[in-house]
């Protein structure tokens, strides 16, 4: 299979592009900087020059697919207003792949966070939530999976707080740096709260089994560990980086520190069923030891 992919020299994306090659697909990046095309090539993929905001590329790469997989983010947290305007980007993004799709029953894989879910770990069946920060991201998400009746075998990887590899990625990654320039591994609230987490390798599996064989309009948990207390995984940036531990205000966390105080468990029984995808890479805990100091 063809395979266009956005965000595919990230952590994430290039364990994607990874596995699809190894896969026998072959792949076609979308890269904006000369670092990522370099990078994109060192890894046996063919390269488009763009980012999200360039829409007739995208059009064009859509087009001359077999698939395609969305991961490309602005990953901009540094203010609200910065964060909105990536979520529009992406949405404007997410939309001309989509509809570029319409009536072809080509595979389109895009990705979102697992949801919130009060007392219990949350489900692939569960709703994506509207509100927030990053509702728009939901919105842009399901507008993709109702193209399912429009000819789109699309389907929506929700990823976890911490997609990680070698401990670096995801909310613990930027836990991790903000560490660093603080001198203190934080946490907001008591710590209790749980954030699920995968390795990033593990999540290349799952997008390209959602690649080959998702049926349309589905959404798939790439969860492994279920959900580790954030002041446990503060405690093992502190313990590797050599600072001391303990809670913080929430706003210490800009714009994220409503998501980083919820407690936000989620599990993946039905997407390891439905798929036969499991998860054999360490856990965070375990790959947060690869921090150094």
């Amino acid at each position: 299979m063809r395979v266009f992919i956005t965000g595919g020299t990230g952590l994430i994306g290039s364990a994607v592009v990874a596995e699809l090659l190894t896969a026998g697909h072959s792949v076609t990046a979308l890269a904006r900087s000369d670092a990522s095309v370099a990078r994109a090539r060192a890894a046996g993929a063919d390269v488009v020059r763009g980012g999200l905001t360039d829409l007739d590329v995208l059009r064009t790469g859509a087009e001359q697919a077999d698939g395609v997989i969305h991961l490309a983010f602005s990953n901009d947290f540094s203010s609200p207003d910065a964060l909105a305007r990536g979520v529009a980007e992406e949405g404007a993004a997410l939309a001309t792949l989509g509809d570029t799709l319409v009536g072809t029953d080509r595979p389109l894989v895009t990705v979102s966070g697992t949801p919130h879910v009060a007392g219990r770990a949350s489900t692939e069946e569960d709703p994506l939530p509207m509100d927030g920060p990053v509702g728009g991201r939901s919105r842009s998400v399901n507008r993709a999976l109702a193209l399912a009746s429009h000819g789109v075998r699309s389907s929506a990887v929700r990823l976890p707080r911490t997609v990680h590899n070698q401990g670096q990625g995801g909310f613990a990654g930027l836990l991790t740096d903000i560490a660093r320039r603080s001198g203190v591994a934080g946490y907001p609230g008591d710590g209790a709260q749980r954030w699920p987490a995968v390795h990033a390798l593990d999540t290349a599996v799952l997008f390209r089994l959602a690649l080959e064989k998702a049926p349309a309009g589905s959404s798939w948990h790439a969860v492994a560990d279920e959900g580790d207390a954030v002041r446990d995984i503060a405690a093992v940036i502190g313990r590797r980086l050599h600072l001391p531990v303990r809670p913080v205000p929430q706003q210490s966390f800009g714009p994220l520190g409503p998501i980083f105080v919820t407690d936000q468990p989620a599990s993946s029984g039905h997407t390891r069923t439905a798929l036969g995808w499991e998860p054999t890479r360490p856990s965070l805990l375990d790959d947060l030891e690869n921090i150094e100091a």
